[in-house]
This record gives structure tokens, sequence and C-alpha cells, in this order.
């Protein structure tokens, strides 16, 4: 039987019969991997304390033939995120992150893009351990996650005819089935957009451009965050499909801006 040793970081668990789980991956090699930890809730020695969330990790794993669930056989701690566990604003926005990714990783993608997104991944909670998260922070890691799982909105022309933003008094619309802003010519009368200023959108595609390291250098007024929370949101929940079961416990946690006046 084929046996891989691989990185990984351990984005959801869920318990499986008597003594196993079944755990949720992302590695550098194929994206996301579902495996299935024998007995791990019972030993104590091939899974020493390494099966929770955030856990970035060292694994071996093996399949018995093509399309069969993978079995983990080990895994060995790299690095636990310690420090978003001791912080709820931190914990929060890290679960809604985490499961993000869960949702929305691709499982058996190139290994250059596979690659590209652990690396990232491992850099947004890296960062994250350090910060004082905010509503601000929540949007601008948000976007940059969605653009790293392929998730990029087109924020600087018309998606239908490649028109620029239009400048007031009409507000440039972004249609989330096009995933970007769609211009007065080619939308339809009644067809559903969200309004959004232009220097939201330039900010946004700031955040695009930057550094993660850098992110905290950026700030929105309140009027430009609440519309840029909003498209983010709400372009983020239409690829998911549903809300995710952190989302509520984030908005709690950080709080959901609204425009002033609104």
């Amino acid at each position: 039987m084929p046996r891989h040793n691989l990185e990984a970081l351990l984005l959801r668990v869920v318990d499986f019969g008597e003594s196993d789980r079944i755990v949720h991956l992302l590695t550098p090699e194929s994206g996301r991997l579902t495996a299935i930890a024998k007995g791990a809730r019972r030993s104590v020695k091939r899974f020493p304390g390494t099966l929770d969330l955030f856990n970035h990790l060292k694994i071996q794993v093996y399949r018995s033939r093509p399309g069969r669930m993978a079995h983990l056989q080990q895994a060995r701690l790299v690095s636990p995120f310690v420090a978003l566990r001791e912080n709820p604003r931190r914990f929060a926005l890290a679960c809604y992150l985490l499961e993000l990714f869960d949702r929305l990783s691709p499982e058996g993608g190139s290994p250059r893009e596979s690659e590209d997104l652990f690396r990232f991944a491992l850099r947004v909670f890296t960062a994250l351990e350090c910060a004082e998260p905010d509503a601000r922070l929540r949007v601008l890691l948000e976007l940059r996650t969605l653009d790293a799982l392929g998730l990029r909105p087109e924020l600087s022309q018309c998606v239908r005819c490649g028109a620029p933003p239009e400048s007031p008094p009409r507000l440039p619309g972004f249609h989330l089935p096009d995933g970007g802003l769609v211009c007065a010519a080619c939308s339809p009368p009644g067809e559903s957009l969200i309004r959004v200023h232009l220097g939201t959108l330039r900010a946004l595609e700031t955040v695009l451009r930057l550094d993660l390291d850098r992110l905290d250098r950026l700030s929105l007024g309140p009027a430009a965050l609440a519309e840029a929370t909003e498209l983010v949101v709400r372009f983020a929940r239409f690829h998911v499909g549903i809300e995710l079961r952190s989302e509520s416990f984030l908005d709690e946690t950080l709080g959901r801006p609204s425009a002033p006046g609104g």
C-alpha cells in the first residue's frame, strides 16, 4: 500500500464509531484530504494531542486503492497555534476562516495551487496569532482568503462589458452570481445588485495587493467598512451556499458593522 509523508493543517474532526475519527486536512500536495484515524479516540501513542483544530502537522497516510478514503497512520505536531485559542476574538475569526478553507478548498488540486493555498493558510494563522481582531480585520482577511481559494471578485470593471465603475450620482453595483461589478448599461431593470461607493472598491482592490503583514495599515471609515463587509460576507456566503456554523459566533464576538444612519 502506498504510504505518504505529508504536511497538513487540520480543518475539521468528526467522531466516527466507537473509537475512530474522520479528519479533514489541508495539504500542500493535493489540497483538501479526508482520512480516517482508526482508534484515534483511544490511542495516545499514535495521536498524542495532535488532532485539534488549527494544528499544523506532519502526518503519514496511506490509501488501499484509488478512490478510497485515506487512512491516517501517524500525526506529529509542528505548531498548535496556541495564541489563537487564548483570545476569544482571535479564536472566533480563526474558526470562521478555517471553516472557509474546509468548505471551499478543492480536493485533488494541482501541486502548485495546493502548495500556494497551504502556505497562505499558514501565513494567515501566523499573522492572526499576533493580531487584535476587529470587524475591519475580519473583512480584510476574509477577502484575502476567498482570493487564495480562487474566488477573487472583479472590482475594477464591469464583468459583462469591461466598462470602468460608474461615478456618482449612480453607485456601482456588484452582482453576486457574476462575481463582480455590473454597469447600468448591462444591468436590466430590477436586477439585484449590492451598491458600493468607488472609494470602498478602491480600498478592497488595495487589500488584494497588500502583503498580509501590511493589512493593519489600511484604514476604512464606518461607511466604507459597512459596505465592504456586506459585499465580502454576502460574496462568501453565495459561494459556500449556507451560513457557516462559526459565522454567528463571529458576528457576536466582533460585531457586524452597519452604515451610519442604517
